[in-house]
């Protein structure tokens, strides 16, 4: 079979749901769907019709902060992406009809994915509200029921003009595709679109943590208690080093079946069903600071959380004080560096991740660096990212089954 050349395209806004309003919650995402209901030459859903035409695929998804448009096409179809993007770039057909077709659509979303579904939204729409104090990192991004549908047509008008400026986005192209020229479609098509200044920074400075949180959420679809801790991580725009320690602590804990968490808590005498950590809400390096080291497990209703959480002190304390045994930081280098250079093997998680790099830190080069920069991680700095992991550090959620809906089962918790 012959080589199809193809190309992905993203436009990544710097806005997420950490840069919506108070009493707004879910604004960003709702408005991610609206960006997909026509635009000032395009129909309603016109866009996904256009992009699957031409073979290709297309997707929006919010974080923390940003929100990214991307598509994978043909190289034939660059010019037409490109201007779909320009084009609601430019003027978004935003509608009293659309808003509220697009808030009922969020609102099933929130339904299928957190409400209704075992385990759903745990814990990123909830842990962050016991580990964090400040609105912008607190508060649930995929929003309230009331807030969602409290938005009206003018304050959607008022976010595109705020966050969805040239000045506030950042276009990724990838693939096969020839420099100059792609440069020459950009300009006919985006440089025309009236230019407005990028807005101020959202405030993310957080309090210090001043001892150990904890919380407790309930979930009437869950057949098993879980918990989640998290702690505050190191700031990748100025603590680089100290931020690859941590996705390598991550590997030396949870990265493989006889990694220490899954040796000590899986197998023998089993504490846990599953645990895994991570670094970031919705992965290492997809937000800034502050963002969450988390470690999540399910367990048996007959094992007790402290249990777990003893088993996690012993192993950090160990790493901490005696740093890692033999080959075990080679292994784990060797083992993320395999899976960025699997995860970016495709081109749609490379356009993405190069525009996600490039808007957050303005560091789109990181991407291809990352595997020698773990590499490089030191002994000393892995015992000191488990050092940082502190009891007295983090916040503890545990979720419990119960028979009957919670309060905030019948709409989404802030």
């Amino acid at each position: 079979m012959g080589h199809v050349p193809a190309v992905g395209v993203s436009v990544h806004y710097d806005v997420g749901f950490r840069s919506e309003p108070e009493q707004r919650t879910g604004f960003a995402h709702l408005f991610e769907h609206l960006m997909f209901q026509g635009s000032e030459s395009i129909e309603r859903l016109e866009h996904f019709q256009r992009v699957q035409a031409a073979g290709g695929t297309a997707n929006g998804s919010t974080h923390q902060d940003h929100t990214d448009y991307y598509q994978v096409v043909p190289a034939a179809a660059l010019e037409q992406v490109l201007f779909l993007e320009a084009d609601r770039m430019r003027a978004p057909r935003l509608t009293e009809e659309s808003l509220r077709t697009q808030v009922e659509v969020v609102k099933e979303e929130i339904r299928l994915n957190v409400l209704n579904r075992p385990y759903g939204g745990f814990p990123w729409t909830v842990l962050p509200g016991v580990l964090y104090d400040t609105y912008p990192n607190a508060h649930n991004g995929y929003g309230d029921f009331r807030d969602l549908e409290r938005a009206t047509l003018d304050e959607c008008a008022a976010f595109f003009d705020t966050y969805y400026s040239p000045a506030n986005a950042v276009l990724t192209i990838a693939g096969d595709f020839d420099p100059d020229a792609a440069l020459d479609l950009v300009r006919r098509h985006f440089e025309d679109i009236p230019a407005r200044p990028a807005p101020a920074p959202v405030p993310l400075a957080e309090p210090p943590l001043t001892g150990a949180r904890s919380g407790e959420h309930p979930d009437r679809h869950a057949p098993a208690p879980a918990l989640a801790a998290g702690y505050r991580m190191p700031d990748p725009a100025t603590d680089l080093d100290g931020y690859l320690a941590q996705m390598l602590l991550s590997t030396v804990l949870t990265g493989a079946s006889t990694a220490r968490l899954k040796r000590r808590l899986l197998h023998g005498t089993p504490l846990v069903t599953d645990v895994s950590t991570g670094c970031g809400l919705f992965g290492a390096l997809t937000a800034r600071a502050p963002d969450t080291f988390l470690v999540v497990a399910t367990h048996d209703a007959a094992t007790a959380p402290e249990r777990i959480l003893d088993v996690l002190d012993e192993e950090l304390a160990d790493l901490a004080a005696h740093g890692p045994r033999g080959d075990e930081l080679t292994r784990a280098a060797m083992r993320a560096a395999a899976g960025l250079h699997r995860k970016h093997d495709g081109l749609e998680a490379r356009t993405r991740s190069l525009g996600t790099l490039e808007v957050l830190y303005g560091r789109a080069d990181l991407l291809d660096r990352l595997p020698d920069r773990l590499a490089a991680v030191t002994a000393e700095r892995l015992a000191a990212a488990a050092a940082a992991l502190r009891p007295d550090a983090r916040a503890v959620l545990r979720l419990v089954p119960t028979s009957r809906p919670a309060d905030h089962e019948l709409e989404p918790v802030r």
